[in-house]
């Protein structure tokens, strides 16, 4: 049991490391130039080099994406318990939810440069519109799916509607909420990136540009990564605060 644990525990360590090695290896073995697909090697000296440059341009797009993602958690947590208390609202808000939540969020960017200009505006509400989905989904789900059965043993012992929903439907939906920040937080970054790239004069998105205009594609790489790294720790901590808080969702994972 401890072995299978320690395993899982450093098996995406090993994965990377494995990836980090191959890569390197056919780089240098064909001769990659670094203008078409820097080698490991040739990323990592471009974050020594520019790692101060690297760290303005991260810090700037980590609390635009945080500002866009906590406006998401409010609103999809408001619009999925309205959509999922409520069988009317469910069918006329949740069709046209998902119609618009089909639509590039890309092409909204610059809609939303001519309402707010160039800045922190469009990335924080392109963050946001492409991150509330998930959770506005979750919430709703968790809501919407709960036991007819229950709900019906819980009115004859006295329960109100709001008292079911708020005591029950919503300490029930929490495993599909932490979910659903997993998911969404991941897309915020996509958001803000993508935002930055066509709307903004800082940020890793703008970095990713400027970098490539210049043919630095080891620093236009270390952008990438660097994101990567920043939605990766914000889902290991939605996925430490789940383990904490939800345990009794997880009984039979537990267990194994």
């Amino acid at each position: 049991m401890n072995h299978r644990k320690a395993v899982e525990r450093w098996a995406p360590l090993l994965l990377l490391a494995f990836i980090v090695i191959f890569w390197q290896i056919i780089c240098s073995a064909l001769n990659v130039s670094e203008f078409i697909f820097p080698s490991p090697l040739r990323i990592w000296e471009q974050t020594l080099e520019h790692k101060a440059t690297i760290a303005a341009h991260a810090w700037r797009t980590f609390w635009v994406t945080m500002a866009g993602f906590g406006i998401a958690i409010v609103v999809g947590v408001l619009l999925g318990f309205l959509i999922g208390s409520s069988r009317l609202a469910y069918a006329a808000v949740y069709p046209l939810m998902t119609a618009f939540n089909a639509l590039p969020k890309a092409a909204f960017v610059p809609v939303l440069v001519v309402w707010f200009g160039i800045g922190i505006g469009p990335a924080i509400l392109t963050a946001f519109l492409i991150s509330f989905f998930p959770i506005m989904v979750n919430i709703a789900t968790g809501l919407a799916t709960l036991e007819p059965e229950l709900e019906d043993v819980l009115r004859v012992l006295g329960a109100r509607r709001w008292d079911v929903l708020i005591k029950v439907g919503l300490p029930r939906s929490l495993p599909y909420f932490f979910g659903s920040l997993k998911v969404a937080i991941t897309l915020a970054f996509v958001g803000t990136t993508v935002s930055e790239m066509t709307a903004a004069n800082e940020g890793i998105g703008y970095l990713l540009i400027s970098a490539g205009s210049a043919m630095k594609m080891g620093l236009a790489f270390s952008g990438l990564l660097v994101v990567g790294a920043m939605a990766m720790l914000m889902y290991e901590l939605f996925s430490f605060i789940e383990k904490h808080t939800t345990a009794w969702a997880h009984r039979g994972s537990q267990n194994q």
